[in-house]
Formats: structure tokens, C-alpha cells, sequence
């Protein structure tokens, strides 16, 4: 088959994308977490993402028509460096396309917009402390390990 990720081409996700980008959402929970998510919030969450444009966007890549990987940005203002980072987010490879570059192609693209943009100052993720092949795998694309936690405190959405 030559280069197994030569078919696969990354692009801006649309409004058209979100039912994908939902059932990829509550995939990765699962795959990842454990966690069974509500998959009306979720399709409202992602469709959110796509009405309020200012927190971020999402990219798709796909092959022959089919969507096979997708990731979402999401914004933090630094004022330690006067800019934006990148959030990577929802990252997730359809079962059939993983070991195949998709996320590595998903990577680039969101490293070459960032580096073209000049407000942007990085690209940061998170990932699961037990998912060792995912680390693995961000750290072939040259990311580095932070010496940060993280620590949170959620709310449920009113009318919860």
C-alpha cells in the first residue's frame, strides 16, 4: 500500500462534522476513561464549539470521504509570554486508522498553523497518566513533558 498515511488529508472541521466529532468525543471518553458521557451534552458541546468561534475550532483527517481523526484547539491567553497557546484537545484516531500517521498528520497541521500565526507561543495537551502508548506518541513529534500537574475543580452545567 506505499505510505499508509499518503491518503489521509487534514482540513478545518465544519458545522457538517459535528455528529462525527461527537461520536469521536465520547469514544475516546470511554476508550481512555472509562467514563460513558452523555452524548446530548456532548452534542451540544461540540456544536458550541462551532457558535462561539473565539474558544476555538476543530480539525478533521480523513480518507476517500470518511473521517478517520480528529482533534479540537482550544485557547489560553498567556500573559507570561504575550500570546496564545494552543490547546490540543479531543484527540482521537478511528480504531481501523490508528499506527497509521493520522495523528501524526493531525499534529503538523496544527503545528503549521500555530507557527504561521504570530499570537501563538505554543501547543500544550494532556493526557491520561496511564495511556503510556499516547505519551509515546506525542513525544515522537517532539513535545515535551511539562513539570506542571494539573488540578481542577468542575461544575455541572445549569439545569443539570
Amino acid at each position: 500500500m506505499g505510505n499508509p498515511s499518503s491518503d489521509i488529508t487534514v482540513r478545518r472541521a465544519t458545522s457538517d462534522d459535528a455528529p462525527t466529532l461527537a461520536a469521536f468525543a465520547c469514544a475516546m471518553a470511554d476508550e481512555t476513561e472509562d467514563k460513558q458521557l452523555d452524548s446530548a451534552t456532548v452534542q451540544r458541546g461540540v456544536a458550541g464549539l462551532f457558535d462561539h468561534p473565539q474558544y476555538g475550532f476543530y480539525i478533521v483527517a480523513e480518507t476517500a470521504g470518511k473521517i478517520v481523526g480528529s482533534m479540537m484547539i482550544t485557547y489560553e491567553w498567556t500573559d507570561w509570554r504575550d500570546g496564545v497557546i494552543w490547546w490540543m484537545q479531543s484527540v482521537y484516531v478511528a480504531p481501523d486508522y490508528r499506527r497509521r500517521g493520522v495523528y501524526r498528520q493531525l499534529h503538523q497541521f496544527i503545528r503549521d498553523m500555530a507557527m504561521q500565526d504570530v499570537q501563538v507561543r505554543g501547543i500544550r495537551l494532556y493526557v491520561e497518566r496511564d495511556n503510556i502508548l499516547a505519551q509515546k506518541t506525542y513525544q515522537a513529534q517532539a513535545m515535551t513533558e511539562t513539570s506542571y500537574k494539573l488540578y481542577e475543580e468542575m461544575f455541572d452545567a445549569p439545569g443539570s
